[in-house]
């Protein structure tokens, strides 16, 4: 068993709970005790209800700590969560892993080394951007890996956009080049049903390259965009049959488990929960996750509002124009508030911008 905050044990955890259960129990019953005391004594009543407010304030402690213990893991559907999972180089074994389960045989990932996340854009736009995780592959391909957990209007835009930049920094500043390129992988979760209507509804995995429309030949094999909608990945975990769908079950359910199903099991996974276990965080860490956590939540909760009144205003007008008008609105405005909560505690302005989906220029104007 390990002690201060590195960590507890599976029977530990259980000892932990009942214990603090009959605790909570002792007191309702002395709580009720004192109440049969005060009426047979002569205690006033205020010295009544400060026992009683001691008593009360222990109890609520009791049970933040037994909530407490109950969050075991992180999210990883959290910035903070999916960048201490996969975007640390202590960590990579987990990125190849997945990565592997991911391309299924189709491209093996042997060694990936981490390059900077943050591209400044050209003199003309000035536009950024900031990877969730940004990596090399030893026979210099590219890696962009973003985790997305709120719709996008212009969203395929986006990843065209940030392609853009591997693609660019290939080319080498004052020397002749052939222009030849090393392939570019960008790698998409989604948190959310993309509804786009060249995907295959039936399917949560798209892949997308460069191809003949009348062939259906691929034109360019070194450019490849990968959708995965891990929001429609339900399947339970006594079904999961190969490491990909671990892997998916791990990203949308590792914060629910309070402890490690026997089907995760495998040797990679070690590694998995022993990162993403609450109780090893430093005092930092835990500040900086639950920043994330609480932006994660506004943003989920935004687009679940966001979505309510996008369809009762096109159940109104009767027709798919007023649901995406309604959506796009809805959308909007839930931005606009997001981004208000997040500077008001402080969020980075980048963080912002990728949760909220607004540029630079509409944040500042809300300061």
């Amino acid at each position: 068993m390990v002690k201060g905050g590195e960590g507890i044990s599976k029977k530990t955890f259980h000892f932990s709970m009942k214990k603090t259960a009959l605790k909570i129990w002792k007191l309702q019953i002395f709580s009720v005790s004192l109440q049969k005391i005060v009426r047979r004594s002569a205690i006033r009543k205020q010295t009544f209800i400060a026992l009683a407010g001691i008593i009360f304030a222990e109890e609520n402690k009791n049970i933040k700590r037994m909530k407490q213990v109950e969050e075991r893991y992180i999210s990883l559907l959290t910035d903070f969560g999916f960048k201490r999972i996969f975007g640390t180089a202590m960590n990579k074994d987990l990125l190849i892993c997945f990565l592997n389960s991911l391309f299924n045989g189709r491209q093996v990932v042997k060694d990936v080394s981490y390059l900077n996340p943050e591209h400044v854009g050209d003199v003309y736009t000035d536009r950024r951007a900031i990877f969730d995780v940004y990596c090399e592959g030893e026979n210099g391909e590219k890696f962009i890996v973003e985790m997305q957990n709120a719709y996008q209007t212009y969203f395929k835009d986006r990843a065209l956009f940030y392609s853009t930049f591997p693609i660019r920094e290939q080319a080498p500043k004052g020397s002749e080049w052939d222009f030849r390129l090393n392939h570019v992988y960008t790698v998409a979760l989604l948190n959310f049903s993309m509804n786009e209507d060249a995907f295959d509804k039936e399917k949560i995995r798209h892949h997308v390259q460069l191809c003949d429309t009348a062939t259906h030949k691929v034109f360019y094999d070194k450019l490849e965009y990968i959708y995965v909608e891990i929001s429609k990945f339900n399947k339970p975990l006594e079904e999961l049959d190969t490491l990909y769908e671990k892997w998916l079950y791990a990203l949308k359910n590792l914060y629910k488990l309070t402890q490690r199903p026997k089907e995760l099991c495998d040797k990679v996974f070690d590694r998995l929960f022993e990162e993403a276990e609450i109780a090893k965080f430093t005092p930092q860490e835990m500040r900086e996750y639950e920043t994330s956590k609480m932006a994660y939540r506004d943003i989920k909760n935004s687009v679940d509002t966001a979505k309510r009144e996008g369809i009762a205003e096109g159940m109104e007008k009767g027709m798919k124009e007023g649901l995406e008008k309604g959506r796009a609105e809805g959308m909007n405005q839930r931005s606009l508030d997001i981004a208000r909560n997040m500077l008001a505690d402080g969020v980075d302005i980048n963080q912002i911008m990728k949760y909220s989906g607004l540029t630079q220029e509409q944040i500042e104007k809300l300061k």
